[in-house]
């Protein structure tokens, strides 16, 4: 089933500053990480990071999207750290952090 059908998914938002110093730093200061979570499966159904290039998005996209999130994030960001070699890393898993946590947040409510 399409996300856009799923009653069940929610979208969280996350945000991070980028390093100072960075091309992407002059240009757009922070970086946004946006989640759809089907809520029932806990399970990551669509992912997005507010990047430049298409390439950067798709790449780490494929190894966050159907991953499952009842035991946290942490999994996920091993991979990014161990897969993406550019300044942007923490920033990107700051950013997913902060979106996963928004999520747990509104689970509580």
């Amino acid at each position: 089933m399409d996300w856009k059908e799923n009653n069940n998914c929610v979208l969280a938002t996350g945000f991070a500053q980028l390093p100072k110093g960075t091309p992407l730093f002059e240009m757009q200061k922070i970086i946004a990480c946006v989640l759809v979570i089907d809520t029932a499966e806990e399970i990551i159904v669509e992912a997005s990071f507010s990047f430049l290039m298409d390439l950067t998005n798709e790449f780490i996209c494929s190894f966050i999207k159907g991953r499952s999130i009842r035991n946290g994030v942490e999994e996920i960001t091993k991979e990014i750290e161990k897969k993406y070699i550019a300044s942007e890393k923490k920033a990107i898993t700051q950013a997913l952090r902060g979106a996963y946590d928004r999520y747990l947040e509104s689970k509580k409510n």
